[in-house]
């Protein structure tokens, strides 16, 4: 049986309370926990990730350390793969198969990932569990300074299977 609407509500409501949203990424992602990673937006369509400028996410050279702007990229893509399969039967898995990124603009300040491919996330998470057969998606996260101006742009690969109830 396919995700209902409540199930994805579900999760999107997770990631709507700031309190338990950060005891769910301290027990599943405590990286980004600790980077102080947070979801500001989030619907069927797109998702917006903040990544803070403080000292913990700070490379040597005063800007936002490439891993901890991965981090926020990859939250800002996994949380539209993650809505649709949350709690869904039968069960459908998620992993990243691959990582592209390029940098434009040194990270200076908090940086804001974006992710739209909310539609196309969903439609490959359909046809895993109608073909039963393993689909792929390339999702593209764009970072933006609070000047408006592009950071980082990443494109994660998510491979999706339907599991054999």
């Amino acid at each position: 049986m396919p995700q209902t609407p409540a199930q994805a509500d579900a999760f999107r409501s997770l990631a709507r309370h700031p309190l338990k949203f950060r005891l769910f990424l301290l027990a599943k992602l405590p990286a980004a926990y600790f980077s102080g990673l947070r979801i500001t937006a989030l619907d069927e369509a797109a998702c917006t990730v903040r990544v803070p400028f403080k000292w913990f996410t700070q490379n040597p050279f005063r800007s936002t350390y490439f891993a901890c702007l991965s981090m926020g990229a990859e939250l800002s893509t996994g949380a539209l793969c993650m809505a649709p399969v949350w709690k869904r039967r039968p069960a459908v898995s998620m992993l990243v198969v691959g990582c592209d990124a390029q940098f434009f603009k040194k990270a200076t300040g908090p940086t804001f990932f974006t992710c739209a491919d909310g539609a196309a996330i969903s439609a490959a998470i359909d046809r895993a569990e109608a073909t039963g057969e393993g689909q792929t998606i390339t999702c593209t996260s764009t970072g933006r300074n609070g000047a408006g101006e592009t950071v980082a742009e990443f494109r994660f690969t998510w491979s999706f299977k339907a599991k054999k109830p």
